[in-house]
Formats: structure tokens, sequence, C-alpha cells
């Protein structure tokens, strides 16, 4: 399973780089307004920093909109991969854009028909929002399960990413499933690094180790 970092920090996405353990990033206008700086210089400097596919959103709401917007994101580097939202006008969007050559990221996916339709026109990645689901008192694991049977069921070549990630159980879901990529927040990344018995045992470790010292001193 692959995971990207879904943040537009640097110094976040630098940390996980270094670690390892991350595959790519998504972003959105959103997350790019948080950093303050102007998105296209930020979107540059994350791809220098990571080689795997970096999803920049179009904020056009029109088909030919997202494509002129899609176009010139793409120039940014060769990992950009365009995010298109789940409408009529941005479907039509990805089938030219993917005919083009340019990788997208149908985004704002919320149920099984959705993730149907996504793949049938070609999307390179789907992001069904499993966390929002949720928060609507909809079952989130359920939908995602039956997304990756539709996926399963056929030689679509979409990737599913899961999206909208609440906590670390999502990511283990996601991943019993067999789903393809999981975009998760820098705060789950850390946690899912920590178990309150990891650091018991290294303390017992640690405590014996000066134990044995000491007893050899004397």
């Amino acid at each position: 399973m692959k995971f990207f970092i879904d943040t537009a920090n640097l110094e976040q996405i630098k940390e996980m780089q270094d670690l390892g353990i991350i595959d790519g990033v998504t972003t959105n206008p959103t997350l790019l307004s948080k950093e303050g700086a102007e998105p296209i210089e930020q979107l540059k400097k994350i791809c220098e920093i990571v080689d795997g596919p970096v999803s920049a959103e179009v904020i056009g709401l029109k088909t030919e909109e997202m494509v002129k917007e899609a176009r010139e994101l793409a120039k940014i580097a060769p990992n950009i991969v365009i995010k298109i939202p789940m409408t009529k006008e941005g479907i039509k969007a990805v089938k030219i854009l993917e005919s083009e050559g340019i990788k997208t990221n149908v985004t704002l996916v919320f149920s099984q028909n959705q993730i149907l339709i996504a793949a049938k026109v070609g999307a390179s990645y789907i992001s069904p929002f499993i966390g929002r689901l949720m928060d609507n008192g909809q079952d989130e694991i359920d939908m995602l399960w039956e997304s990756m049977q539709i996926i399963n069921a056929y030689d679509f070549k979409s990737e599913i990413i899961v999206a909208s990630i609440r906590n670390a159980r999502h990511v283990i879901e996601a991943a019993k499933m067999g789903a393809h990529i999981a975009t998760i927040p820098f705060a789950v990344l850390e946690k899912m690094f920590v178990h309150p018995n990891t650091e018991k045992g290294l303390k017992a470790f640690l405590d014996d180790w000066e134990k044995l010292k000491n007893q050899l001193k004397s």
C-alpha cells in the first residue's frame, strides 16, 4: 500500500520523506491557503522534495476552465496530478486531460456510483472521502469495501486514494481491503508510530542496562 501525505506544509513533507515512508503528496486549495505562500511556487517546492505524484486541484467549475487550469498546472513538474471535482463538468475534463496524457485525480467522491463513473472515464486516481462520510453518520468502511470490489472486478486503470482519513484505524481498514493508496494527514502519520507498550518496553530495556552497568562497576 502506498502512503501519500495530505498537506502542503514543506516541513511536514520533508520530515516524512526523510523517514522514507511516503510515496506522494495530495494538496487542495484549503491546504495551500494555510501555508500563506504563492500556490504555484509552493507546488514547485513540493515537487522538488517528492518524486512521486503530487496532486494539485483546479478551482474552475466549467470543463473549459478546468482543462485550461490543468494544462498550466501540469507544466509545474512531470509528477503533477490534477485534482478534478466529481461533477459532470469535471468528468468531461478528466476524459480530455487523460487523452492528452495528463494524469487526473477525481476528488470529492462519496458514493460507489461516483467511483464507477470516474473509473469508466479513465481517471488515473479516484479519491473517496471516507472521513466526511463518517462525520455524516454513513458507513464509510462499507462504501470503501464495495468501491474496491468494483475496481477489482474489471480492468480499470484507476487507483483508489483513500482520502479524508480521520484516524489510524482508517488506514488499517483501507490496507485490509487492498486499497492502492491512503493519503494521510501529518498528525495521523505521527500517531501511527506510537504505542504505549513500545515506550514502556524501551524504558524497561534501558533501565535493565543501567542496572547491569552499575553491577559491573561495583
